[in-house]
């Protein structure tokens, strides 16, 4: 069998991620005792104290055992750990040793949502790709900047080290994990009795572009707050050059430090962020979105909106607003 450790750390973590885990792992053990199999998983909750509150005491949290009770595991589970980092992992360091060690010593590590933040305070997610919640993308890269973050990704799978995106999208991880462990025709089975997608990979349908507005360069700020006004019109990297009296070679570099994108990735992602709300509410079509927010291309338009959000104008659309559902 395979132990499973599922962390109960300190402080407010994700109920949903540790009950779906435990329930979703469990009912593999069922499905293959029905299928004449002996189980797979042996699933401990596996903490730093006998009781662990959460939600300012409305739960209390048993765990079956703690990590001075564990010396071999197979894999270890990171719910999501929310509040203020790097205080959660100081609530929290006790595991990190205890995970490395693990880790060494042959077991997997999958991390769900912004349990990623701990995960990569243990120093394994360096230079290994991950996923978090999209909403926290830029302080992840501004904390853990020697980690290789993709933040469209709702999966990732690198060299024993397991990432899922945001919130519920840990759901398919689980299954992901359980297709390699288990076979797909298990997982399949589970995608269905829990009626969770199969195969889905990316959250991009899902992010609102906000901007990266955090860093010091005023310089920058200025350069967005420009882009974010004047998105209908064709907006040059010299031009905003010009504007703000900077070379443009000094203006790409600076941008890009600051914001993670280059400049003409951040008017993209401005002008597809007005076009999918104009899709999700309006009633104008496609070519009327388009011209809108500055484009003349339907071909470049539909090109980098698909690279942006994973589907196509059309598909989006269709998704996010019922009322206007056409087929492509």
């Amino acid at each position: 069998m395979k132990h499973v450790s599922i962390l109960i750390p300190q402080g407010h973590t994700s109920l949903v991620n540790i009950e779906g885990t435990h329930q979703i792992l469990s009912e593999v053990n069922i499905l293959r005792t029905g299928m004449g199999k002996a189980p797979l998983f042996d699933i401990q909750l596996v903490g730093l104290s006998k009781h662990t509150t959460q939600r300012n005491g409305l739960f209390t949290i048993q765990p079956d055992c703690l990590i001075t009770d564990v010396t071999k595991t197979d894999l270890i589970i990171i719910p999501a750990i929310h509040g203020q980092f790097p205080k959660a992992a100081i609530d929290n360091k006790e595991f990190i040793p205890w995970i490395v060690k693990q880790f060494n010593n042959g077991a997997e590590v999958a991390s769900l949502c912004i349990g990623s933040f701990f995960l990569a305070a243990t120093g394994l997610l360096k230079g290994k790709q991950c996923a978090t919640h999209w909403r926290f993308a830029n302080e992840f890269r501004a904390l853990y900047p020697d980690v290789n973050l993709m933040d469209d990704k709702i999966i990732t799978d690198d060299n024993g080290i397991y990432t899922s995106g945001g919130a519920y999208s840990y759901l398919n991880l689980l299954v992901y994990m359980i297709e390699k462990y288990a076979g797909r025709d298990v997982a399949i089975l589970i995608s269905k009795a829990f009626g969770i997608d199969f195969d889905r990979t990316v959250q991009s349908p899902f992010i609102i572009f906000q901007g990266q507005k955090t860093h010091e360069d005023d310089t920058v700020k200025q350069a967005q707050e420009y882009i974010e006004k004047n998105f209908e019109e064709k907006i040059t990297v010299d031009q905003l050059a010009d504007t703000f009296a900077v070379g443009r070679r000094s203006l790409e570099r600076r941008f890009k430090k600051a914001t993670c994108n280059t400049v003409t990735e951040y008017i993209q992602r401005v002008k597809i962020e007005a076009a999918k709300k104009d899709l999700e509410t309006g009633r104008k079509n496609v070519l009327e979105v388009m011209y809108d927010v500055g484009y003349s291309d339907v071909k470049a338009f539909r090109s980098i909106f698909r690279k942006i959000t994973g589907l196509s104008p059309i598909e989006y659309r269709n998704k996010y607003n019922k009322e206007l559902v056409v087929i492509d």
